[in-house]
Order: structure tokens, then C-alpha cells, then sequence
């Protein structure tokens, strides 16, 4: 059984967590201070710096609860007998939506998880790990749907599309993509990485 107190401190910190997206969206990650979240989340500085020694501290574990919760939806939902680009565009675009929820920490949460810290690798290799337990099956189950070479390493297959997802995303915050128009727009890149970028051969005609 929780105790009283178990519930109370994570009341206290889910408290902060509000208070930053509120004011790193309104403010800003670097103008917001920690005496600003204390007041926002209605305790003293003091009490914050008991949960997060930074702000920084803050953000990572936004980011970590985030990542926690992307991995859920994604295990949960995770189908290995729908067709792999299907797939692909579902799993990515569930993170999209959690990134454009809100630009700052969106923004944030992307550098975060794209350059993470020297003492966050460990943390972040393993974050890595748990995404890695979700799109390998998915993976090797298209290979043996003949919808991928079997001679491709899964960790190559998973970074192409994760570089494809990069894209759309740098495309959203530049504003070239609008968030209705993402999904067709990640499914676009992802389809064409999959049939190949060159024409078609022509009749009898050999590309060998």
C-alpha cells in the first residue's frame, strides 16, 4: 500500500513537472528560474531544489518520463502482422504528437534524446534499448514478409527511419510542414525509402 507521505511527494514533484511546461513554454527554458517554479507550483524554493538540483535536472526528467510513457503506447500498440510502413508511421508519429504537444519542451526533448549529455549516455543508452525491444520484431517480421532484405542490419533499417523522422521534425519547427500535413508527409519519406529512390527498370533492359 502507498503511504501518505509516497503520495504526497509525487504529488510535490508532478507539481513541479506542471509548473516547468507551463512556464518554459511561456517563458522560456533559460528566463524561467527556479524561485518561479516554486511559486508556480505553490511550494518553497527550497522543496524544489529537495527534488531537482537544476532546472536541467527538470527537463531530463520530463524527457525520461516522456520516453517512459512513448515506450508503453508503443509496446502496447506494436501489431508485427500490419504492413511494415504502416507500422513505421504509427510508432513515430505517437512521438510526434508528444513532441508538438508543446515546442519548447518538444524542442528540448529532441535535443535531449538527439544529443544527450556526457553523464546522461548511460540513461540514454538505455531508453535506446527499450525502443530497440519494440522495432526489432517488428523489423525482422517484415524481413521474413519479404517487405525487407534479410541482409540488412536491423540497427541500420532503424536509423534510416529515424533520420527520415528527424527530418519531418526539423521541417515542423521551421514551419515547412504543417502539423495536418506531417502524417502524409512522414508516410511520403518512409514509402520512398522503402521501394528505393530509382526509376523503375525499363523493359529488358538490365541494371545489373
Amino acid at each position: 500500500m502507498t503511504s501518505i507521505r509516497e503520495t504526497k511527494k509525487r504529488r510535490t514533484r508532478a507539481a513541479i513537472m506542471q509548473a516547468a511546461v507551463k512556464l518554459f513554454s511561456e517563458k522560456g527554458f533559460e528566463k524561467t528560474s527556479i524561485e518561479e517554479l516554486a511559486r508556480e507550483a505553490g511550494i518553497g524554493k527550497g522543496t524544489v531544489y529537495s527534488y531537482f538540483q537544476t532546472k536541467s535536472d527538470i527537463l531530463h526528467a520530463f524527457c525520461e518520463d516522456e520516453l517512459v510513457c512513448l515506450h508503453q503506447e508503443l509496446t502496447a500498440n506494436a501489431d508485427k502482422e500490419i504492413p511494415l510502413l504502416r507500422q513505421m508511421v504509427n510508432i513515430y508519429m505517437s512521438e510526434f504528437k508528444m513532441i508538438t504537444e508543446n515546442r519548447e519542451f518538444g524542442r528540448l526533448f529532441m535535443q535531449q534524446t538527439a544529443f544527450p549529455r556526457d553523464a546522461d549516455l548511460e540513461k540514454h543508452l538505455e531508453n535506446e534499448d527499450q525502443y530497440f525491444r519494440v522495432l526489432f520484431p517488428l523489423l525482422e517480421k517484415a524481413q521474413e514478409r519479404g517487405e525487407l532484405r534479410r541482409d540488412l542490419e536491423l540497427l541500420h533499417i532503424t536509423g534510416h527511419f529515424y533520420g527520415l523522422y528527424l527530418l519531418l521534425v526539423s521541417a515542423w519547427f521551421t514551419g515547412r510542414v504543417p502539423t495536418e500535413e506531417a502524417e502524409i508527409a512522414l508516410e511520403t519519406l518512409f514509402r520512398q525509402a522503402l521501394e528505393g529512390l530509382q526509376p523503375p527498370p525499363a523493359a529488358g533492359i538490365s541494371t545489373t
